[in-house]
């Protein structure tokens, strides 16, 4: 399910998942500080996220708790958010998350 922002000057669209393989097109990182690196070059216009990152301790919600942060300390413009995770109680609350985002966005913009 799509949820999100869409902006200009942004092409990358990011994959995270330790698992299943990214669609074509998709740069594929397998942990939430390598999503949170490259979404930090501020390129990304699509990301997708697992929750369940295999024996790491770190989550895709990790990264939207990132996002979250970066929303409400600078003008950072998250990308369009996507949860694929088949956790369906973790990825509820990713999507919970994603429209929590979007609004603050949208409260702070305008």
């Amino acid at each position: 399910k799509q949820r999100g922002l869409k902006h200009k000057n942004k092409n990358l669209k990011l994959w995270l998942d330790d698992e299943r393989p990214a669609p074509f097109g998709w740069l594929h990182v397998l942990t939430a500080s390598d999503a949170i690196t490259t979404l930090a070059t501020h390129r990304v216009s699509e990301l997708s996220l697992d929750h369940d990152l295999g024996l790491i301790d770190e989550t895709g919600y990790d990264v939207l708790l990132w996002i979250k942060r970066k929303i409400t300390t600078s003008d950072f413009k998250p990308p369009v958010m996507y949860a694929h995770s088949v956790n369906p109680v973790e990825r509820k609350r990713m999507l919970s998350a994603i429209k929590k985002i979007i609004e603050t966005v949208r409260k702070r913009d305008g």
